[in-house]
């Protein structure tokens, strides 16, 4: 069976406006106001782009009649077909960049928890692959990416590649259930490995893939800034700053998620990791009360890590969402030792790094507090971005010192 579903022959779309220079850069979207007809066809559809003026080809990718993202570039340099040995080529490239990432020898150090295919970042439009040890969970964006790969034949070639027991597929839409490809379904979370710390993740119900994999080499970084200091990990999920924080050498640490079961996760990884159970506080509570109680209360910490969800998940949302993000970023400044750190986080694409620096800054004055700013990160090397698409770019994890 192909790696490719669409057997049929490719359509031909055109460009109503010039955007043929962006797209031979590297831009892999184009949107459906962008082109000059929108031929009823399956979602997935192979298509040929062609420019503007000319008629000249532009791309090869796929089309998605029912999206505003309609066409997805897979090849704009004009030497490729999409067939298998494309796709092949496409699979070949990321597994050589992770085995680049995560060699054992040249790392230093142990991680069997990365992404493995981030979309479009590898040349694979739509199509996530998350490894976690010996299993991964694949997520296909939309109909488009659907129909066009044949995510069964994929995840057994990434099986006998990678050494996989276990592919799940996981669905975009919010209450769909996911079907395994490879093996049978997880009844447990399952263990990983990230820079020599035990995890679990929960592949069919656990948030995104089952961990947050892209904020992997911030962890590091607080772990490496936890030595003798006392920590705060916020909207903690399953605990992942927090038990870098305690490997680290922290005094005490405190996590705080709302969900009940994202808490009992993470004492459970407190515990896997060998942790004392006296330096850890656990709580199931909403961070805005709980850091508006704790300012009451005069409570303090070293390192406070503030790593809400997106609070913008559409254009409309920005103004709201950056009330609560400056809301936020206020109260845990208001709990941040003198001298001490706070590491802001957004995941939102829609909040882009400039305007977020501003809310930071916005935050930190309203506690009336002052920060220097000591590192600004994004994703890690397994979370590649094309160079001119900058929205894939989404998170921001900025770290400052308070004074």
């Amino acid at each position: 069976m192909p790696l490719i579903a669409s057997s049929e022959s490719p359509l031909v779309l055109r460009l109503n406006r010039d955007l043929a220079r962006t797209i031979k850069r590297g831009h892999p979207w184009v949107y459906a106001d962008a082109l000059r007809d929108l031929p009823r066809a399956n979602s997935g559809t192979p298509a040929v782009l062609l420019d503007n003026k000319k008629g000249q080809p532009v791309a090869i990718g796929f089309y998605d009649p029912a999206s505003p993202l309609a066409f997805r570039v897979c090849d704009a340099t004009g030497l490729s077909k999409l067939d298998d040995r494309w796709a092949e080529r496409r699979l070949r490239d990321a597994l050589a960049l992770r085995a680049s990432l995560f060699d054992e020898q040249a790392a230093g150090t142990q991680t069997t928890g990365y992404r493995l295919l981030n979309g479009e970042g590898d040349g694979t439009p739509g199509l996530v692959v998350d490894v976690y040890g010996s299993a991964a969970v694949m997520k296909l964006d939309g109909a488009g990416p659907c129909g066009f790969w044949n995510a069964p034949e994929i995840a057994g070639w990434l099986a006998e590649s990678s050494s996989l027991n276990c592919v799940y597929e996981r669905r975009k839409e919010r209450g769909t259930e996911g079907r395994v490809l490879v093996g049978s379904i997880p009844q447990q979370p399952v263990p990983f490995v990230e820079h020599g710390l035990k995890f679990t993740a929960d592949l069919v119900k656990g948030q995104k893939t089952g961990f947050f994999l892209d904020q992997r080499e911030n962890r590091h970084t607080v772990r490496h800034l936890a030595r003798g200091r006392s920590v705060l990990n916020l909207f903690a999920y399953t605990g992942g700053f927090s038990v870098a924080a305690g490997c680290g050498g922290a005094t005490q640490v405190t996590t705080v998620d709302l969900a009940k079961p994202a808490i009992d996760a993470a004492v459970d990884h407190w515990r896997l990791n060998g942790l004392p159970e006296s330096l850890h506080e656990a709580l199931a509570a909403d961070a805005f009360v709980f850091l508006d109680e704790a300012a009451r209360e005069r409570r303090r910490w070293d390192i406070v890590v503030v790593d809400p969800p997106s609070f913008a998940p559409n254009q409309e949302s920005i103004p709201k969402a950056t009330t609560a993000y400056q809301t936020l970023i206020a109260a845990g400044a208001r709990v941040t030792s003198k001298g001490g750190l706070l590491a802001a986080a957004s995941c939102s694409s829609h909040i882009h790094l400039e305007a977020f620096l501003t809310i930071c800054e916005e935050g930190v004055s309203e506690a009336r507090r002052r920060a220097t700013v000591l590192g600004i990160h994004s994703q890690p090397a397994d979370h590649p971005t094309p160079l001119v698409l900058p929205e894939y770019r989404y998170l921001k994890f900025v770290l400052m010192r308070v004074d």
